[in-house]
């Protein structure tokens, strides 16, 4: 096998020491699956189908940003209009 010098953070190599040394494993086999499981995952990600999210014709009117004080706003509104209805069924 062939010898290549490789530099790493010397905090990421000691972590991966101690992680090695906690596992009862080498820290070539740590290295060895920590990048099969970067290269897989990218090779997952390629082959991924790509996903179509189907959403609702809705837009927001011109003007209109999603701030959280608009969002509190909507569900104040919401939950003013939902008492009125309960106390409007319930006058009934």
């Amino acid at each position: 096998m062939r010898r290549t010098t490789v530099r790493i953070d010397e905090t990421l190599l000691n972590e991966a020491k101690a992680y090695a040394a906690r596992n009862g494993r080498s820290l070539n086999s740590v290295m060895e699956d920590a990048l099969r499981q970067l290269l897989n995952r990218s090779t997952e990600v390629a082959e991924r189908p790509r996903v179509e999210l189907i959403t609702s014709g809705s837009r927001l009117k011109p003007g209109i940003e999603l701030t959280p004080e608009f969002i509190y706003s909507l569900i104040e509104q919401d939950d003013v209009e939902r008492y009125l209805k309960v106390q409007a069924d319930a006058a009934q």
